[in-house]
């Protein structure tokens, strides 16, 4: 099983020759087929709606759902309860909720995040889609990925029979929020085109 950032260290591979579930974020449905896509911004949703994704289930906020047909769904709830803003619902970006989706649906199985690249490694955004409709501008400064970091340290933290390998390039350094048991870091030039 597979999870999607739009980091953009994914570019480097085929999507379309991954065999298994796949579980995307956002405009990840311009180039490739999910089986899940996460738009919890709520023009990214609209994007997918209009786009008439077969065989794809969108998810999005509880706060958004009303705004759609049905067939959208919401996000999973939080495993958990915080106090910090980081741990408020809305707060929770598109890709950790597609980790914690992952989870949700295929708990029994390895979680391979590609594309989650939290820091970038120029002056500007890191995102394959940056420069297109419903999002920041291509010279834009990199986002801050403390959030990110914090809340898909909380879905390992909270899953800890779970699985997850993170496929990166080489100079990309693990968290230490992420430094856990079940988290594995490899190489995305190690991903081999089969089942997993």
């Amino acid at each position: 099983m597979y999870v999607f950032g739009n980091g953009e260290s994914r570019t480097s591979i085929d999507i379309d020759k991954l065999d298994g579930p796949k579980i995307g974020c956002n405009a990840i449905h311009r180039d490739y087929h999910m089986d899940h896509l996460v738009c919890v911004d709520r023009r990214m949703a609209q994007e997918a709606v209009d786009a008439n994704l077969k065989h794809t289930q969108i998810y999005t906020r509880k706060d958004w759902i009303s705004w759609f047909p049905q067939g959208v769904t919401t996000v999973p709830d939080l495993p958990y309860e915080g106090k910090q803003r980081w741990d408020e619902p809305f707060q929770w970006g598109s890709g950790p909720y597609a980790v914690l989706l992952s989870v949700t649906l295929y708990n029994d199985r390895t979680a391979h995040l590609i594309g989650f690249d939290l820091h970038s490694t120029t002056t500007t955004v890191n995102n394959v889609y940056k420069g297109t409709s419903n999002y920041d501008k291509a010279d834009k400064r990199p986002v801050d990925p403390r959030y990110w970091i914090h809340q898909i340290g909380m879905v390992f933290n909270c899953f800890p029979n779970t699985q997850f390998k993170i496929l990166v390039k080489d100079d990309w350094t693990l968290p230490k929020a992420w430094t856990q048991p079940n988290v594995k870091v490899d190489n995305i030039s190690t991903l081999l085109y089969n089942k997993i």
